[in-house]
């Protein structure tokens, strides 16, 4: 590897040279006039708040997962139980016990996001040792076994009989192939993508990743579909046939209140996730969402900006059709408060994690 190549795979100008890298505030800096310009519209900061009416705050931030699969269909999400700080260790099994949960199961915070927190667990010791890392509110649920995962982008105005899908990302999750000669270290540093993980898998695998994996031996090393902790998003919006639409909106139409948001969905193949059959939501999220086929490495960072400023128009329009049906937007006091609640929890969860 030449002198310059050396330099371009440092993680320095890998996030420099990659805008899907920079940071939140970075890539949306540009855009905040329109966002401003569509508060000053309806006179409120907060009008996304009417967007998902059974949902915490819209579902934007600071909302409880397990209260969204609470008003979802039975047998559409995995089966999950709810852990509170502190349970005792009797309390947790006996709740895994009568939710008939098997390991392996996913442990993760019934509040937050980009992966944060989320685990795998193979054991009754190491889930009750995780739980009890944590000062709040607790997910444990099924490890849902699809190989497949998605994002389907789904909206749907309170005024129309039938929503629409805007956008599909699917996820491939981050794994490496054996070559018979190099540790999986040695092959995470030809990646430039891996490259920006390997201080969480350092931490995660430790003198795991010194192991070689025999010629053609393909292993995941991170089981979860989040950009943050590795995935490769890449832009599936084409597949967002008549079946599909169908499929998504009959499952979408039973959740009381959704009209905006991006789901989640682990499945078996296309064909079946086209009949409404062997797939499972993971994660139902709301007015928060973003449109994450915009970080296909394919699109540019002004492609991200045309996705952003779409959905937000379609947010908005939401918004205001609820709000004109009487749903009521937050106050400034109420969203200033879920700004605050939310920095003050994410400061604890990152400092666990």
């Amino acid at each position: 590897m030449s002198w310059w190549q050396r330099l371009m795979h440092k993680p320095f100008f890998i996030r420099l040279l990659h805008w899907e890298y920079w940071s939140f505030g970075t890539v949306y800096f540009c855009i905040y006039p329109i966002w401003f310009l569509l508060c000053f519209r309806v006179r409120s900061f907060f009008f996304f708040s009417a967007s998902n009416p059974t949902i915490d705050y819209g579902g934007f931030l600071f909302e409880s997962k397990k209260k969204i699969y609470d008003i979802m269909p039975e047998g559409s999400y995995p089966k999950t139980i709810l852990i509170g700080p502190g349970e005792s260790e009797q309390s947790i099994l006996q709740k895994v016990n009568e939710a008939g949960l098997t390991y392996p199961m996913i442990a993760k915070p019934d509040i937050g996001g980009k992966g944060r927190g989320v685990k795998k667990v193979y054991d009754a010791k190491t889930l009750v040792e995780y739980l009890h890392k944590f000062p709040f509110d607790m997910l444990v649920q099924d490890y849902v076994p699809y190989e497949e995962e998605v994002g389907i982008f789904y909206y749907r105005y309170p005024d129309e009989a039938k929503g629409h899908i805007s956008g599909i990302v699917g996820k491939h999750f981050l794994k490496v192939k054996g070559d018979g000669r190099s540790t999986i270290e040695e092959i995470l540093k030809k990646e430039k993508r891996y490259i920006l993980q390997l201080p969480a898998l350092n931490e995660l695998l430790g003198k795991g990743l010194q192991e070689v994996l025999p010629q053609g031996e393909e292993r995941v090393l991170v089981p979860y579909g989040n950009h943050a902790r590795g995935a490769l998003f890449v832009d599936y919006s084409h597949w967002a046939d008549e079946q599909l639409v169908n499929a998504i909106d009959e499952v979408c139409q039973k959740v009381p209140g959704f009209y905006y948001g991006r789901l989640d969905i682990k499945y078996n193949t296309l064909e079946k996730l086209r009949e409404g059959k062997e797939f499972s939501i993971i994660e139902l999220n709301g007015a928060g969402s973003e449109p994450t086929h915009m970080y296909d490495p394919k699109h540019s960072l002004f492609d991200a900006w045309g996705f952003i400023i779409r959905h937000w128009l379609i947010l908005w329009r939401i918004s205001r059709r609820n709000h004109a049906k009487g749903v009521p937007y937050m106050t400034t006091k109420q969203g200033i408060q879920m700004f605050k609640d939310t920095r003050k929890y994410d400061k604890v969860l990152e400092s666990l994690i």
